[in-house]
């Protein structure tokens, strides 16, 4: 159903009373408190206004937790490609400033914590030195452009979309209406033959397909999770490469333009607007905006294989001959300076570059094929393997306690601990068999995609029943979700339960699973075939599975 704006629309007026963040715009623009750094420096943190901290995360900066003067900064990489070179200057930044300790996103991008102000010019000066920036790194803008890691580099890749991406990561950044969107906005462009970068779930996919020899890309609008999930939905268009940015533009212009869009942040995500048009018509508004007409595509493109865990680890042959890529689990994105360093320096030796995926995974490409023993040899001295289960490199967690201020629990540590347990109980050999990602967030945002895990849990708290009422720190557990060929959004199926036993509810779902599975299905199916009751049930040790 289409809607007309001018019924629908409201005023710039209601706008900014209703929409703090819109007047805070409004009143000076987040991109020039950059300029303002010395005078805030000199303020002291206690005396900054609230309103430039929130102007401060257009450009990456945003509180640590506790709200104390430390700060977190998100640097972009741009489909997640480093050369040696930026990842020495991300490591050295590491260890000088941010007590030897970095973590990868699942949007490739890089974050340094405990910053203080002073240390902010010089941080921002050597990331512009390397090549790099935090524009856009938070904020009403286009985040950083994800891609498939291997691009360029995967035999079985249609084309390689990098240069595309880098122009139009480059072409947001500078064009000041960009920064001005109605809230954050999230694209990926992408010919991965396994969807690695979860397009199901972003604001813009350019997912890489062909008609009649020409390559080129379907369009998918309107994903996205925190509190509200959304999949993606085909625009059923075909989009030769050199129409992409236009037609990205195009799409971020409608949906900018429209008022009602501002009104609530809570329904600011283009996500909704979708919602309000369905593809047909947001289509249209498209093509009314270009001036043309779009080319269908009468067959959506799908990921080549079912799995949803592609992260490209372990060995693989590059399409260039004799040189190879290898992927390496990083466990919850965690990772030291030093350690950064000493992979900084193994790159050099063979100049190969260092590219991170959405698992919060990295990897090293351009490997010689004569080299590959000895970079294998070096990355086990410090401590990356690739032994690890598949279970462990697939899972991920946010941020979480002690940093983030939204978080309810401690996301790396609790997920570490939920896997220490299946590695004991179940051993290493039915772990190597667990094709599984338990994704782990510490709020309703969602920054590890609980929505779409194999198991998925979300941080709350739970009353205790004792005379006091205190809370302690539980989770929720999503089941049902997943990515690729069966994407989904989970459903909160099991409440509240304290961290001290979530290990055990887990265990007991991939227990059952083990034994009930048919045909070799994905646990996705196996959830779906068992009740809300008996998932409950089996998670809290009532019952095995009932139907087996």
């Amino acid at each position: 159903m289409t809607i007309k704006r001018s019924q629908t629309d409201p005023t710039w007026d209601t706008v900014l009373n209703r929409n703090c963040i819109e007047r805070l715009k409004l009143e000076k623009s987040p991109a020039e408190i950059l300029q303002e750094l010395p005078r805030l420096i000199s303020c002291g943190y206690e005396g900054i206004p609230e309103e430039d901290i929130v102007r401060m995360h257009w450009w990456g900066i945003f509180h640590d937790k506790p709200k104390i003067g430390n700060f977190c900064m998100r640097i972009k990489s741009p489909g997640g490609i480093l050369q040696p070179q930026q990842l020495r200057g991300l490591a050295e930044l590491s260890l000088r400033f941010g007590q030897n300790y970095a973590e990868f996103t699942t949007r490739q991008n890089v974050q340094l914590h405990w910053l203080r102000l002073p240390m902010l010019p010089k941080v921002f000066d050597r990331v512009q030195e390397l090549g790099l920036t935090t524009k856009g790194g938070c904020g009403d803008t286009v985040r950083n452009i994800t891609g498939c890691p291997v691009a360029g580099l995967h035999p079985e890749e249609l084309f390689d979309p990098t240069a595309l991406l880098l122009e139009a990561s480059q072409l947001f950044d500078d064009i000041p209406e960009y920064s001005n969107l109605p809230r954050k906005h999230k694209i990926t462009i992408s010919a991965c033959p396994e969807w690695c970068t979860a397009p199901e779930i972003h604001g813009q996919a350019l997912i890489a397909t062909q008609k009649e020899g020409r390559n080129g890309f379907a369009l998918w609008i309107g994903g996205g999770l925190a509190s509200t999930p959304r999949l993606a939905k085909p625009l059923g268009v075909f989009i030769e490469p050199q129409d992409a940015i236009p037609v990205l533009r195009a799409v971020l212009d409608e949906w900018s333009s429209q008022r009602r869009y501002r009104l609530s942040r809570v329904k600011a995500r283009i996500k909704f607007m979708m919602d309000d048009y369905g593809p047909q018509a947001f289509r249209q508004l498209i093509e009314a905006r270009l001036g043309r007409k779009l080319e269908d595509l009468s067959e959506e493109p799908r990921p080549l294989r079912s799995t949803s865990h592609m992260s490209h680890l372990g060995i693989h042959r590059q399409k260039q001959p004799g040189l190879y890529f290898v992927g390496f689990p990083v466990f919850t994105g965690s990772i030291t300076g030093d350690k950064l360093l000493a992979v900084a320096d193994l790159l050099e030796s063979f100049a190969g570059d260092f590219r991170l995926t959405r698992q919060q995974n990295f990897i090293l490409t351009g490997i010689p094929e004569n080299e590959l023993d000895r970079v294998l040899a070096e990355m086990a001295e410090l401590g990356f393997t690739l032994a690890t289960s598949p279970l462990q490199a697939n899972s991920i967690a946010c941020t979480g306690n002690p940093h983030c201020n939204y978080a309810l629990v401690n996301t790396k540590e609790d997920l570490q601990n939920i896997l220490q347990h299946l590695e004991q109980v179940f051993g290493p050999a039915t772990m190597q068999r667990l094709h599984l990602g338990i994704y782990l967030d510490g709020c309703p945002h969602a920054c590890a995609h609980h929505w779409v895990g194999d198991i998925g849990l979300q941080g709350t708290t739970l009353r205790q029943s004792s005379r006091d009422g205190g809370k302690v720190a539980a989770y929720d557990i999503y089941l049902r979700g997943g990515l690729g060929r069966q994407a989904a959004i989970a459903r909160p199926i099991i409440r509240r339960v304290p961290v001290s036993e979530v290990r055990f509810y887990v265990e007991r779902l991939i227990r059952a699973y083990l034994g009930g599975q048919q045909n070799d299905e994905s646990i996705q199916s196996f959830f779906n075939r068992h009740s809300n009751e008996e998932l409950n049930a089996i998670s809290a040790g009532e019952i095995a599975s009932p139907r087996a």
